[in-house]
This record gives structure tokens, sequence and C-alpha cells, in this order.
């Protein structure tokens, strides 16, 4: 598999998350940040800056059995995980329940049930249903495990109250986008705070999905060791230029 980025804290992969993953030393990752598609990728349209675009995503974001892509996804992590370590998997309506209901089938359980809240959603284009303005993020660990969970840093940067699980953020910066964008992109305030919550300076912090590099970017920023798996060597490179241009990430602003 093609390595786009390697140094001595971070290493960006070109090609399939799977195929890379099996490779990989088992219980050797500490947390794992998985955005995985959720296949909505069906002719459908969604609303871009006030403009009616298609949902339509490519090639990643479609396949013939969902609940099978995410089998064999949950079958590496099993495998990847330390004993204490623990992941952050992202969904929406359309693929949460699906995620909830297989990771309970497994030694897992779900800690937390975190809700992102974007201020700024786009409007729904139909006017038949609510706007859709949240995504879920379950926060997972092995069903025996003890998860690190850095809970007086998250009280204090909550300004000494303990922090919920509503998190609000606007959505992507411009400036996160600087080198191109990817369609799912989650925003580095988001993704900072999770890895600065569930693991420790130095501990190995795995994206199997990475986009455009926000999960590495954090890490790189946090002093942990990141690995990002891109399949799409367009996003891969978006996110090798922003490694290399570290110092000009602008975290944006998280309640």
């Amino acid at each position: 598999m093609p390595v786009t980025y390697k140094d001595k804290y971070t290493k960006i992969y070109s090609g399939d998350a799977f195929q890379y993953l099996k490779k990989l030393k088992r219980s050797s990752v500490d947390l794992m940040i998985i955005d995985p598609p959720y296949f909505l990728s069906n002719g459908g349209f969604s609303n871009s800056g006030g403009k009616m675009v298609s949902v339509d995503k490519g090639d990643w974001d479609k396949v013939e059995d969902p609940e099978q892509f995410y089998v064999e996804m949950l079958d590496l992590v099993d495998r990847l995980l330390t004993k204490n370590g623990s992941f952050f998997v992202f969904g929406s309506m359309h693929n949460i329940y699906i995620l909830g209901y297989l990771i309970k089938k497994r030694q897992f359980k779900i800690l937390n049930n975190i809700t992102w809240q974007k201020s700024n959603p786009a409007p729904n284009l139909s006017r038949r249903m609510f706007t859709h303005s949240t995504e879920t993020v379950l926060w997972v660990r092995r069903e025996n495990g003890k998860q690190i969970f850095n809970y007086d840093q998250m009280r204090a940067l909550n300004g000494g109250r303990q922090m919920k699980d509503v998190w609000t953020t606007a959505t992507t910066n411009n400036l996160e986008k600087r080198f191109g964008k990817h369609p799912s992109q989650k925003p580095l305030s988001l993704i900072r705070r999770m890895i600065l919550a569930a693991s420790n300076e130095g501990d190995m912090v795995l994206d199997p999905f990475m986009g455009s590099g926000t999960t590495i970017v954090a890490a790189r920023q946090l002093n942990r060791q990141g690995i990002g798996v891109e399949i799409e060597p367009e996003y891969a490179s978006i996110a090798t230029e922003r490694i290399k241009d570290l110092e000009n990430e602008k975290i944006g602003k998280i309640k």
C-alpha cells in the first residue's frame, strides 16, 4: 500500500483500509476515530451553500451490503484495539442504529451517545420535515476494558463543570479546507476533544477512513502518534499537505 507521508509521529497510507488494517499488529492501537461511509449516495439531492447538489459522494460511499461492511469493520477494530483502548464512531439516523446494534452484539460497551449539534446546518430543501442538524458519535470500549478518560482535563475545558454529551460547533471552517475538502469532513475542534478525552500523549491514534486528515492533524497537535488510511488518493494528498502546513491549522470553537 502506497505511503504518501511518513515521519516519526505520523503515517498516511493511500489504499483500502480493510486490507491495510489486516496487516497491522494485533492490539496495537489505543484510540480509533472512525467516520465510516454512511452509504447515502443514492441519486438524491442535498443543500450546499444554498444550492441543490447531488448527495452522491463517490464509489467509496456505495456498497451492496452496508451491514456486512460494518461487521468487517468491527472485526478489525476488535483485532487492533488494546485491552483498554476505545473508539469513537460517527453516524447519522441512516446508519447509527445498525452500528449500535452490531456493536452491542460484540464484546463491546457503549460508554456515551454523544450528539454533535451543528450551529449552522444546511436548510432542508423538501420543507417536509425538520432540518437535520445533528450527528451521533458513539464512544465504545471493550466489555471488560478500563478506558482512558481524562475527566479533570475535560472539566477544566468546560469551566470547572462536568462536560455533557452534547457538543456544539459550526460546520468545518474554510481554513481547514484550504487544500481541498472532503464531503463529510469534520471540524478539527470536535476531533481534538475526542483525542484529548480518551488518550494520553504518545498513544497511537488510528483513523481508517481518514478523508482529508483531520484526525492525524489533531493527533499531531496533541503529541500523539497518528496513522491515517484513505482510499481516495486525492484526499490522502490533502491530508499530507495539512500535516506539512500544521502551523496554519485554525481550531474553531466548540461548546
